[in-house]
């Protein structure tokens, strides 16, 4: 049996929280406050999560606000190192977590796509190759030579998205994508995702929407308070967590893909 394109072993991740009351007047009370300052508290965003993905499988993460689901995101992605635990990743990883983050606004959308290509390890050759695929998924029209500070942020989410999916990644980590634009857009991004699945790619993907974890996903993770809750059956996984958050029983799968679409 292969070794697992994603290992996490009793990972966690911490951050220190520190006060900001501030004294009354600067110059009478700035000694006092540095002399008493409360040392910072430690918050841990994440504790003891382990969880394998098989190569060519799809987890989603499902869990309420400030469980603790981007945080892991970004971990897998090497964007925060784990205070303890593992983390162990086979192949090239892609996120679609913060779209169009990198982008510089007084370049157009055809300079970024070079640009943002560039920093996402695509070669100029392998952008030039791609460019007009990148650009025709995107859908921006003439916007595409317009500098970016003249874009929504919806569209730059789109151009965000047409970038790095176009990376051609072994792995990939998504947050939220596909709420991302219009109906027709989401569409075409849950397609060009499904796409990859088929070619083999591993994908973790944190998703409030029920539907979209049901269609895709092997295998689902709730996270609670920054630990694993629960790992199973997409189904059983889910049916839980939405018996947690007070909505009725569910009976079928079908019943949850019509009423599961929920913000929590």
């Amino acid at each position: 049996m292969s070794a697992p394109a994603i290992r996490v072993r009793d990972v966690g991740l911490k951050f220190l929280i520190r006060s900001h009351n501030a004294p009354a007047t600067v110059h009478s009370g700035l000694v006092r406050f540095i002399k008493n300052r409360p040392p910072p508290r430690e918050f841990w965003a994440l504790r003891h999560v382990s969880f394998d993905v098989p190569q060519g499988s799809v987890i989603g993460i499902i869990g309420s606000n400030g469980s603790g689901k981007s945080t892991l995101l970004r971990i897998l992605a090497r964007i925060y190192a784990p205070d303890e635990g593992e983390l162990r990743i086979r192949g090239k990883v892609s996120s679609l977590i913060t779209l169009g983050a990198g982008f510089q606004p007084n370049l157009s959308g055809h300079e970024n796509i070079q640009y943002n290509g560039l920093l996402l390890g695509l070669t100029r050759q392998q952008i030039e190759r791609k460019l007009e695929s990148i650009v025709e998924f995107a859908d921006l029209g003439d916007f595409i030579n317009a500098p970016v500070r003249t874009y929504s942020s919806g569209m730059r989410a789109r151009l965000g998205f047409s970038v790095a999916i176009h990376v051609d990644p072994e792995i990939l980590v998504v947050d939220e994508v596909l709420v991302v634009g219009d109906a027709k857009f989401r569409k075409r991004c849950a397609d060009k995702m499904r796409d990859l699945i088929a070619k083999g790619a591993t994908v973790a993907m944190v998703q409030h929407n029920m539907d979209a974890i049901l269609q895709m996903c092997q295998e689902v993770m709730w996270l609670d308070k920054g630990q694993v809750k629960e790992i199973g059956q997409p189904y059983d996984t889910v049916k839980h967590y939405l018996e947690a958050q007070g909505l009725p029983m569910i009976e079928t799968p079908a019943d949850i893909t019509r009423t599961a679409d929920v913000q929590t």
